[in-house]
């Protein structure tokens, strides 16, 4: 199966190197987690944690929802904590993952957009990544898309460190679980992490429904949303960018926005945007007699 490119016109596809073979190498290391020598029963409750950790926590509700689309407000000892969790998650420092993400909703779907969809499902999930890309976000451009991160010292601390601090975590869970709890802690844990993030950006650009006009290919999927702690209902998201919650109708289970509910309560969030019942109204769509009956339950 080929993948589509998004290359300079005019110019052959050319693999990006750095990361094919960084993302090849943690890939490799996952592998290892077959061999039973490297199996524990702590070391898979080590990644499931971590995932929910780096990959909930510090991607969804931290990079995306806060630091992305400030959707909530947060203490800064909170925000810079989810930063931290999402370094973790080894995506990009967090200027590259919020400039990233703003530019693709700025142009979603068609050209410029980092991982356009209409370029193929191959193309969203890996392809962007991995082989030259003219919409990436370059150097220049920071200032333009992320420059509210670019000002503040932790964040450019952070965008430098990235590696280094993945380098600590890994020491730390082999000196107290060995190579079982590095395997399964990191390798696994970033592989699970980084499909399940691609999977909002390829399958929730694809396959599921539309509930409100939104501009783009985005989709409802709900077993993205479940993989991905909500994320995965990404129509009610394109439609609503700012909005801190994700899953609109009753069915649409979102574990970012519950938890967003429990820091609202502890304190810990606050300005929590969601949409009003009239720019609901205003981007609705017709739906289907599933859909109509499941709204006739009302939207909590």
């Amino acid at each position: 199966m080929s993948i589509a490119n998004n290359a300079p016109s005019g110019q052959t596809p050319q693999l990006n190197y750095r990361t094919a073979i960084g993302l090849g190498l943690i890939h490799l290391g996952a592998i290892a987690a077959v061999f039973p020598v490297f199996f524990s029963w702590s070391g898979l409750a080590v990644a499931i944690v971590a995932a929910w950790v780096t990959g909930g926590l510090g991607i969804t509700l931290g990079y995306h929802r806060l630091l992305t689309h400030r959707s909530f407000h947060a203490p800064k000892a909170v925000e810079y904590a989810l930063a931290v969790c999402g370094v973790l998650a080894l995506q990009g420092g967090p200027t590259d993952w919020v400039a990233t993400h703003r530019k693709h909703h700025a142009f979603s779907d068609r050209d410029g957009d980092p991982h356009n969809s209409a370029l193929g499902m191959a193309w969203a999930h890996i392809g962007w990544l991995v082989l030259a890309n003219k919409d990436r976000v370059k150097d220049g451009e920071f200032k333009r898309w992320a420059e509210d991160l670019q000002r503040v010292s932790f964040y450019r601390f952070l965008d430098r460190s990235m590696l280094a601090i993945q380098v600590l975590f890994a020491l730390a869970l082999f000196a107290i679980g060995g190579w079982s709890w590095v395997i399964w802690g990191v390798f696994v844990r970033l592989v699970l992490v980084y499909h399940v993030t691609w999977l909002v950006n390829s399958a929730a650009h694809g396959s599921g429904y539309q509930s409100y006009a939104s501009g783009d290919r985005s989709k409802n999927c709900w077993w993205v949303a479940l993989a991905a702690f909500g994320e995965g209902w990404h129509n009610n998201h394109h439609a609503f960018p700012s909005s801190a919650r994700h899953g609109i109708a009753w069915f649409e289970f979102d574990l970012t926005w519950l938890t967003i509910r429990i820091m609202r309560f502890l304190r810990l969030a606050h300005n929590v945007k969601i949409p009003t019942p009239e720019m609901l109204d205003r981007l609705r769509l017709n739906k289907s007699p599933v859909m109509k009956a499941a709204e006739r339950r009302g939207v909590v």
